[in-house]
């Protein structure tokens, strides 16, 4: 039987539902509605003792204004806070959330008391995890019901959400140092990342945030969506631990870029290779964080470092102008901070603008003497006017032609002399221009309290440190040029019958050996040497006859995933007697059947690859090939399928991109081909990647010529007791 084809992220999509500006779904209408906007809440293990959780996830609630109906739930109290007090959730109804601020030896008990009395989400705050636990453990038992029920729960083992557009927190503790409502919306797997985010020092404000913890039936994912229908909401960070829903995760992720909301993840727990499918050098050098990295990538996520990094990054994505095309310009007040912002955006990748004739003049008539009119500036004489120079500098910078960004260098204090005529200026310029404006500190953690909140509120993040301001500057550049990308057109697939003939014959197995697998390329479009399968030395000799000189000869022996590291093959056979020589030399070796195959033309050797991520499905990369493809670690990800310029990108991050452009003298590869043909290898990923664990093209012989395929590897998925071992 055929394998039916993977759950694609476009599907996911379409379950989601489709999202435009013009026509928002009705947030009454979203599925998370009775967790994340509920009607009435219902407190369980609510207390009247100060400093308890039990108190303090009630005042929560009743701290951030919320206007529904509120009950208290515990057997030992008969009212709390002058509210009347019942023993259970199964003497409620019509209970829309109820949070269960219990231990875990009563957490189970109390779910089913939910799921009795009705209620269809309910928020957990304990670990879910119990000593001397029978099997299966409470955790799964708990999944296990809210599938069951169609429960939402937000946690276990996280503190809660705060939903500021409905006046809805429903958490371990209330946050009332934070202030302000803002467009961005947090959700955090660690429950003290995402409190020490929210009580930041007013850089950043939130219209929803959720401490998703162990997502036991909602993910990240889940809340990404109800965060698109929020009007305010400009950007999505995220604090992951795990993607626990990749195709839902990818499709929401494409839904946001489509709506214009950025998305920005620190995503942890990263790994070094997988233990996965390790016969080929695809699947030795592919992990799991280069699978979540491909997936970001595509899906237009930028993925950060650093919390530094994130708040950085959020800060800019969240500020209410576009960018546009072209390069950084900053001012500053000191030489040696200019060539530190010049050291580090060098660092970071981030181009600085070539500003025009007409700006050098501009600047040349406010500068005093000895200071040169370029970008970056600095714009700090004798301190003669400098609130006018810095303006009006500042403001020719910014309206430059090639001025992508405006960034102002310097380190604001709360109560500083320079701060409030800086932001003056600053603010100024922003209402003169459509461009993003930022001040950067180059000394960070300065007290900025007031000083964050005031920039914030007109527009102009305040970002701690040139680092992670020069970072989210780089971030905020590729999605601009992402979205001036036009729409990605793959390669077309074959014709039915083709797709139809090769799944038929990968389910069914035994692997296909080498010149079968060269075949599979040839006919998703890739340009190969020429093959046959031999078992004698009078096929060996035919073969190579027919092929045409010179030749080479594998050994097709199973279980060899690098044949040339144990002699395995023999190249440049001149004459139909050295093939036959040659295979005489194999079977002795590794057994009869062997492939003879005609030479690719010289060239740089790469390699393609197709690893199947147990998260995320089909990986493909692109890399060094040869001996060298698991010496060097010189390899791009990337999810497919993709297009030809995807492949080009790709290919340019590559540092044997040097050796394909042609060094000392050796002609430059024909890249534009070499990029065809990875485009067609991701589509055949794309296509077949359900039915498979590895596809191993290695070498691809890349030249003036063009790409030649040379190799090939087949790993069929795993659990097939017919396919085992016969790779």
């Amino acid at each position: 039987m055929v394998a039916p084809p993977r759950r694609t992220h476009a599907r996911i999509a379409a379950e989601l539902g489709a999202r435009t500006t013009a026509a928002r779904v009705k947030l009454s209408e979203h599925r998370l509605t009775p967790l994340l906007a509920p009607r009435s809440v219902a407190v369980v293990g609510a207390s009247p003792k100060p400093g308890s959780f039990g108190w303090s996830s009630y005042r929560a609630l009743v701290d951030a204004g919320y206007e529904g109906e509120v009950h208290l739930v515990n057997p030992r109290y008969d009212a709390i806070d002058a509210r009347p007090c019942v023993p259970s959730l199964r003497e409620l109804s019509g209970v829309d959330h109820a949070v269960l601020v219990v231990s875990n030896a009563l957490l189970e008990s109390v779910l089913d008391d939910a799921i009795a009395a009705g209620i269809p989400a309910v928020s957990i705050f304990a670990s879910v995890c119990l000593e001397g636990d029978r099997d299966p453990p409470l955790l799964e038992r708990l999944r296990c019901k809210a599938r069951a029920a169609g429960l939402l729960i937000c946690g276990g083992n996280g503190t809660g959400f705060w939903n500021r557009d409905h006046k809805v927190c429903c958490a371990l503790v209330g946050y009332g140092g934070e202030k302000g409502r803002g467009p961005i919306t947090l959700i955090a797997q660690s429950g003290s990342i995402y409190g020490s985010l929210l009580q930041n020092d007013g850089r950043l404000a939130f219209n929803l945030s959720v401490s998703s913890g162990q997502e036991i039936a909602t993910t990240s994912a889940d809340y990404m969506d109800y965060a698109l229908e929020l009007p305010a909401t400009r950007a999505i960070g995220l604090f992951l631990e795990s993607v626990r829903d990749p195709a839902a995760f990818m499709a929401v992720a494409e839904k946001a870029r489509a709506a214009g909301v950025r998305v920005v993840a620190l995503k942890v727990a990263r790994s070094e290779a997988g233990a996965r499918m390790a016969l080929s050098h695809s699947g030795a050098l592919a992990g799991d964080d280069e699978a979540c990295s491909a997936a970001f990538e595509r899906a237009g996520v930028a993925r950060v470092q650093e919390v530094d990094e994130l708040i950085a990054t959020l800060q800019l994505a969240a500020q209410p102008r576009a960018m546009v095309p072209g390069g950084l310009v900053a001012i500053t007040d000191s030489g040696g901070e200019r060539e530190h912002l010049a050291d580090l955006a060098a660092d970071a990748g981030v181009p600085f603008a070539e500003i025009a004739p007409a700006t050098r003049d501009r600047l040349a008539a406010r500068l005093e003497y000895g200071l040169d009119p370029d970008n970056p500036l600095d714009a700090w004489g004798t301190g003669n006017g400098y609130v006018s120079i810095f303006a009006d500098c500042f403001s020719a910078l910014v309206a430059d032609d090639n001025a992508a960004l405006g960034m102002w260098v310097a380190d604001l204090r709360d109560g500083q002399a320079l701060r409030e005529p800086f932001i003056s200026a600053a603010r100024r310029v922003a209402q003169s221009s459509t461009k993003p404006v930022v001040f950067a500190s180059c000394v960070p953690q300065g007290v900025v309290h007031e000083t964050a909140r005031w920039l914030r509120e007109l527009g102009i993040p305040l970002i701690d440190g040139l680092r992670p301001a020069l970072a989210a500057v780089s971030h905020a550049m590729r999605w601009e040029v992402r979205d001036r990308r036009a729409p990605a057109s793959p390669p077309p697939p074959p014709p039915g019958e083709t797709l139809v003939r090769w799944r038929e014959r990968l389910a069914a197995g035994p692997a296909p050996d080498e010149a079968e697998g060269l075949l599979l390329l040839r006919d998703f479009g890739l340009a190969t040497v020429e093959a046959r399968t031999v078992e004698n030395e009078d096929a060996a000799s035919e073969a190579a006859r027919r092929l045409g000189l010179p030749v080479a000869v594998k050994t097709a022996a199973p279980g060899i995933a690098h044949k040339s590291d144990v002699g395995g093959v023999i190249t440049g056979l001149e004459s139909a007697d050295a093939a036959r020589a040659a295979y005489r030399a194999c079977r002795a070796r590794f057994g009869a059947r062997c492939v003879v195959e005609s030479m690719a033309p010289p060239g740089v050797e790469m390699v393609f690859g197709l690893v199947r991520d147990p998260h995320f499905g089909p990986l493909v990369l692109v890399g060094a090939g040869g001996v060298l493809a698991e010496l060097l670690d010189d390899v791009a990800y990337a999810i497919p399928p993709f297009d030809a310029a995807e492949a080009r990108r790709l290919i340019a991050r590559l540092g044997v991109h040097r050796l394909l452009a042609g060094t000392r003298g050796r002609p430059a590869t024909d890249i534009e081909t070499l990029a065809e043909a990875f485009a067609r290898f991701s589509v055949l990923a794309a296509t077949l990647g359900d039915l498979l664990a590895a596809f191993d093209v290695n070498p691809v012989i890349a030249g003036p010529r063009g790409a030649f395929a040379a190799d090939a590897l087949v790993a069929p998925r795993p659990g097939d007791p017919h396919r085992a071992g016969r790779v």
